[in-house]
């Protein structure tokens, strides 16, 4: 029945597919070569798991290590992947500023003590956006975000505000 829920999601975005609709060349660069790019990663075979949407997060979760290189992250259940992606990055319990962070949408509280310590380079991926679309809708519209990319299992923030602020829905 997952499976299937995840095909009926999947048909549902086709519209929304490998950067369809985007102007900007840089959010379509984004979309095109780090969250939809299908071409196997060196590490992908030695992380595999069973779960086929820990995976597939798993997946993106390293790619978007591998594209934004971060010096420091906080311990998570994707920790092996982060590090596959960055290996010159450490894992910490205290974060000084936020180059590249994920929390669950659950925990809107994390979201809020982050901010702070967020810039105009800053990524934050918020899983499970799919349980609470209200909490992400307020996320999208929070003054201090820029762009955001709406995937169904999880959202990604940017905190570029000099750019246009948009909320893209991405066929994930």
């Amino acid at each position: 029945m997952n499976r299937l829920k995840h095909w009926l999601i999947w048909l549902s975005r086709i519209h929304c597919c490998r950067g369809f609709g985007i102007q900007s060349p840089t959010d379509y660069a984004f979309v095109r070569y780090v969250v939809n790019e299908h071409w196997p990663y060196y590490a992908y075979g030695e992380l595999h798991d069973d779960d086929w949407l820990h995976e597939k997060l798993g997946q993106l979760y390293f790619r978007l290590a591998n594209w934004r290189q971060p010096t420091a992250m906080l311990r998570d259940n994707y920790t092996a992947w982060w590090q596959a992606g960055c290996r010159k990055m450490r894992i910490t319990k205290q974060l000084e500023q936020v180059e590249l962070a994920r929390i669950d949408i659950e925990d809107i509280a994390d979201f809020y003590a982050l901010l702070p310590l967020c810039n105009q380079q800053s990524v934050v991926v918020v899983e499970n956006i799919w349980r609470n679309k209200a909490r992400w809708q307020q996320i999208t519209r929070d003054n201090r975000t820029g762009t955001t990319f709406d995937l169904y299992y999880c959202g990604i923030v940017f905190f570029d505000t000099k750019r246009y602020k948009h909320n893209y829905k991405i066929n994930f």
